[in-house]
């Protein structure tokens, strides 16, 4: 069955870094840059978002001093949002410790359950998954990133734990590249040119000309596969899923350990598999 998503973030393993390089304080945007007030930006409503996010498995119960510091609030701010957010479900209190409680996984689920291609994608993902033994996933992009919106887990195979809401870079991941294809060529520039191009492994390619390059093969053989890149040991296929207008809105994959399955394999026995079962979802989407 899928995996249920879990307050708080990932855990980064030797050469990964799982989580954003950093959070963005209260008044800036996802990509770091200060959001300038305006009449249609609500100071206060981005604030609290601040607080919430900055929670994390790193941090999963934090003092208000460490919260204020975290969301780059004062003291003073940050205990309104804090008592706020008790009052209305969101937040628990230890003593002088504070945390998420399960309440705020109904901010995410009401994005999730609002994507037909949630209902739609879950049977055949399993189905996949089974008939061909290995870990399936489905993401979107947001930003430089890719989010797991789905995943069939078939043992660990990543030295991070993946769930619902996590986190990887979209460069140097088969669903990113998938994803980055199905925008227009200057916005895979701008991608590229916001993202921390860094070697996850000897193999990771970080060149941006060479992964434009890359890019824009995947956007003409539709599919992309990605060997040892993201970390060592792990091979991935995916797959577009399209919405009825043709426009790309996630992605979905395969993944193996390198020791297990080579490239190779993964391309002449689960490519077809994958791409089968991509289609029936891309079908299924037509219809809403």
């Amino acid at each position: 069955m899928t995996q249920h998503p879990a307050a708080g973030g990932k855990q980064a393993g030797p050469g990964l870094s799982a989580s954003p390089p950093a959070r963005p304080a209260a008044g800036a945007s996802q990509s770091g840059e200060t959001v300038k007030p305006s009449d249609a930006y609500v100071q206060s409503f981005a604030r609290g978002l601040a607080v919430i996010r900055s929670f994390s498995a790193e941090r999963p119960a934090m003092t208000l001093t460490e919260v204020a510091d975290a969301a780059g609030l004062t003291r003073a701010g940050a205990r309104r949002i804090l008592l706020t957010l008790v009052q209305l479900g969101y937040v628990a209190t230890e003593g002088r410790l504070f945390r998420l409680t399960p309440r705020i996984l109904e901010l995410g689920f009401a994005y999730l359950t609002s994507m037909p291609f949630w209902d739609l994608a879950e049977p055949i993902m399993e189905e996949l998954a089974n008939e061909a033994h290995q870990s399936c996933s489905a993401t979107v992009l947001d930003g430089t990133d890719i989010v797991y919106v789905l995943r069939i887990p078939s043992g660990r195979i990543m030295s991070i734990n993946l769930g619902i809401g996590s986190r990887l870079p979209a460069y140097c991941s088969a669903m990113g590249r998938v994803l980055l294809a199905g925008l227009p060529d200057d916005e895979i520039d701008a991608v590229l040119a916001q993202s921390d191009l860094r070697a996850h492994t000897p193999l990771t390619e970080t060149d941006p000309a060479r992964l434009k390059q890359a890019i824009l093969a995947v956007r003409e053989q539709g599919w992309a596969l990605v060997d040892r890149e993201l970390e060592t040991g792990l091979v991935a296929i995916a797959a577009p899923i399209r919405d009825r207008s043709g426009r790309t809105v996630a992605a979905l994959n395969l993944s193996g350990q390198a020791h297990r399955i080579t490239a190779e394999q993964m391309r002449e026995e689960l490519l077809p598999l994958l791409c089968r079962a991509a289609e029936r979802i891309n079908e299924l989407m037509k219809r809403v």
